[in-house]
């Protein structure tokens, strides 16, 4: 912690920003929530950056079959293709990070690819939406744009879902080395799961805050220049706007 980055405004003042721990889990929790571009979509492809339809928060994992739930997932996301999405969230500063995290994930995602449905799943994104006062149909259609058919796309994500197509996404305010070794050694044996850490560090000064994700963990062959995008959205009050680093 404590390195600094530096913010040019447009009149030309340079605003110095310290790298902070954020005060509680459930803040990291709730900036993801409201703004789902932390995943950082565009660094997982950049051809096709990753687009994400927020599902729920604390989304009940049956144990066995007809069961309600037996444990609570984070936030699941499900992107444009229809891949279930299953991120847990911890801060650096919670031991469980580097090892008892990853077996949780992933008996949350054994126990998701056997027992949950598209169609509950659906349920909760609706139930979500109609509580926050939205209309899931035009959500849906904004998201899958064109003349896409929500009926389709449920049943792409039923058949990802049956297959183990899924995508397991550990984000924190800091990657530790051994939580990211066990990323990539899952993504190289695992076929059909990806399986990510998504790092958004923050930056505080006179009243901004800036979040700069990064991905970490994959294990593809970096490009020519070998150099890694990173997006910072930085929040000033009421808002959160996009910016370059």
């Amino acid at each position: 912690m404590g390195d600094t980055i530096y913010l040019l405004q447009e009149d030309g003042r340079l605003v110095s920003m310290t790298e902070q721990p954020y005060d509680s889990e459930e803040l990291l929790q709730r900036l993801l929530a409201d703004y789902p571009d932390l995943l950082a979509g565009e660094q997982l492809s950049a051809g096709a950056p990753r687009r994400w339809l927020p599902i729920a928060r604390e989304v009940a994992i049956p144990g066995e079959e007809g069961e309600a739930g037996r444990w609570f997932l984070d936030h699941l996301f499900i992107d444009q293709d229809g891949i279930p999405t299953l991120v847990e969230v911890k801060r650096s500063s919670d031991t469980r990070i580097r090892r008892e995290v990853v077996g949780q994930l992933l008996e949350y995602a054994a126990h998701a690819s056997a027992y949950l449905s598209a169609e509950r799943l659906r349920g909760r994104f609706e139930a979500h939406l109609l509580e926050k006062g939205s209309n899931p149909d035009e959500v849906l259609r904004q998201f899958l744009g064109g003349d896409a058919d929500p009926e389709t796309f449920w049943n792409l994500v039923e058949t990802r879902l049956r297959a183990g197509q899924l995508r397991l996404v550990f984000v924190a305010d800091e990657i530790p080395p051994e939580l990211r070794r066990v990323v990539e050694f899952l993504n190289r044996q695992m076929a059909s799961t990806e399986v990510l850490a998504v790092e958004v560090k923050q930056y505080v000064g006179q009243g901004l805050t800036t979040l700069v994700p990064r991905v970490l963990g994959q294990t593809i062959k970096p490009s020519a220049s070998g150099s890694n995008c990173c997006i910072a959205l930085t929040r000033f009050p009421g808002s959160l706007s996009p910016r370059t680093p």
